[in-house]
C-alpha cells in the first residue's frame, strides 16, 4: 500500500483527516494543524516543514497517518534532544534533518499514529525503511498515548524516553472551594492569600469562547502571548494570524480569560477544551501584578473546569510551582528511532539512567502536593 507525503494538510479534506482521529482532542484536528500551516507558524524559515505521512489503500483511501514535520532544529518540541544533536556535531554525525511526529509547540499527550492499528504498524515500518533514502537521521514521535506506546514497545530499534508533567484531576469537586477544602490548612490559606492579592489590585476576570472575540481583542491576546517570549529574549513561535484562523475554524474549542483592571485589559490566558479536558496553553501580561499569573492561568481555569464538569486540567510542560496548587506529576512518553548505531547505543545508555531519575523525581514530587492525608 502506498505512502503519501503531504507537504500541506490542505491536500487532504478535513473530513478525511478527522475520520482517522480516535478522540476529539483539538490539537489533532485538521483545523488546528492547518491553521499552523496557513498562518506561517510552521513552514518557511521556521525550521518546521510539514511532511505528514499517510498509508493509503489502493483506491487512495487513508488507512493510517502520522502528523509529521521535517525538522532543522529541536525548538518547540518540549522533548529536549539538543544534547544528542550536540554530541553528533562533535562526532561529525549529521543529526538534522530529522522526522518528527508531533503537534508543533504543544507538549500534549495524545494520539500520534492515527487510524487502523495494523495499518499504523505498517506505516511505522515503511517510514523507518525510508529514512536513509530521504536523508533523515532519525524518526521521533513525541507525547504518545497508550495505544501508540503498546505498538512501539519492544519494536526493534525504538527507544522510549519518559518525562514528567503536572495535571489536575477532578475528583467530583462541587466548586472551587470544595477543591480547596481538600488541601491542608496551610496550603489552602496560601491560595486564598494569592487570590486576595490579585483582588486587591482591582482585577476582575472575563471568560469568552473563540467566536466571541473581535479582532482587536485577538490583537490583545497576541500581544500578551508574544510579550511572554520577548521577556525571555526569544521570538514567539506562533504568528498573529494563527489566532484568527483558529477562531474561525474551531471557535467552540477555544477559551480565553482576560484579566481587567477597571476597563483596561492587562493579562490573558488562552486555553482549549474537549469533552473531558481543559488544556491551558498560553499566558501573557502587559503589566506587573504580583500573583496574577497563578490566578489567571490556574485558579480561573480550575473554576471553569469544575463548573463545566471537565475531568482533567493539562497545564503543559515544566513548572514545579503547579504541584503546590494541586497539579499532580504525570509521566509522559516519547519514542526515538536513531539510524546511527553508535548514537543509538549511547542514547540507550543515557535513557536508562535518565528514566530512573525521572521516576524518582515524580515519586518525590508527590510529597509536595497540598492535599490532606487523613487530617488537616
Amino acid at each position: 500500500m502506498p505512502i503519501r507525503t503531504l507537504p500541506h494538510l490542505d491536500q487532504l479534506s478535513p473530513d478525511a483527516w478527522d475520520a482517522l482521529l480516535p478522540e476529539p482532542q483539538p490539537f489533532l484536528r485538521h483545523a488546528f494543524l492547518s491553521a499552523l500551516e496557513d498562518s506561517g507558524s510552521v513552514g518557511g524559515r521556521s525550521g518546521w516543514q510539514a511532511s505528514h505521512r499517510l498509508l493509503c489503500a489502493a483506491d487512495g483511501t487513508p488507512l493510517a497517518a502520522l502528523p509529521a514535520y521535517v525538522k532543522a532544529h529541536s525548538y518547540g518540541e518540549y522533548v529536549f534532544d539538543m544534547g544528542w544533536a550536540d554530541a553528533c556535531h562533535r562526532a561529525g554525525i549529521a543529526y538534522y534533518p530529522k522526522l518528527l511526529g508531533a503537534v508543533p509547540f504543544s507538549p500534549v499527550t495524545g494520539a500520534r499514529l492515527l487510524g487502523d492499528q495494523h495499518a499504523c504498524a505498517q506505516l511505522l515500518d515503511e517510514l523507518v525503511a525510508e529514512l536513509p533514502a530521504q536523508g533523515l537521521s532519525s524518526l521521533h514521535i513525541n507525547f504518545t498515548e497508550a495505544q501508540a506506546d503498546a505498538l512501539l514497545d519492544g519494536r526493534e530499534g525504538w527507544l522510549q524516553r519518559i518525562g514528567c508533567q503536572y495535571h489536575w484531576f477532578n475528583r467530583g469537586y462541587r466548586d472551587f472551594q470544595d477543591f480547596l477544602d481538600a488541601f491542608t490548612s496551610r496550603k489552602r490559606k496560601q491560595v486564598r492569600k494569592e487570590c486576595d492579592q490579585v483582588a486587591g489590585h482591582g482585577i476582575e476576570f472575563r471568560w469568552q469562547q473563540g467566536g466571541e472575540l473581535d479582532e482587536l481583542e485577538w490583537d490583545f491576546v497576541y500581544a500578551c502571548y508574544a510579550n511572554t517570549y520577548h521577556q525571555r529574549g526569544r521570538a514567539p513561535y506562533l504568528t498573529r494570524a494563527f489566532f484568527s484562523l483558529l477562531a474561525e475554524r474551531m471557535p467552540e474549542a477555544i477559551r480565553v480569560v482576560t484579566a481587567r483592571q477597571g476597563s483596561r485589559p492587562v493579562a490573558m490566558a488562552f486555553s482549549l477544551v474537549d469533552g473531558e479536558t481543559f488544556y491551558g496553553r498560553y499566558w501573557g501580561c502587559l503589566g506587573d501584578f504580583d500573583r496574577l499569573h497563578f490566578e489567571t492561568c490556574f485558579y480561573q481555569g480550575l473554576e471553569l473546569a469544575i463548573g463545566a464538569g471537565l475531568q482533567r486540567f493539562d497545564a503543559g510542560a515544566q513548572g514545579e510551582h503547579k504541584l503546590i496548587r494541586g497539579f499532580e506529576p504525570v509521566i509522559t512518553r516519547s519514542w526515538h528511532y536513531l539510524l546511527h548505531p553508535g548514537l543509538r547505543a549511547a542514547v540507550a545508555a543515557f535513557l536508562e539512567e535518565e528514566t530512573a531519575g525521572v521516576l524518582a523525581y515524580a515519586e518525590e514530587a508527590r510529597s509536595l502536593l497540598p492535599y490532606r492525608q487523613g487530617g488537616d
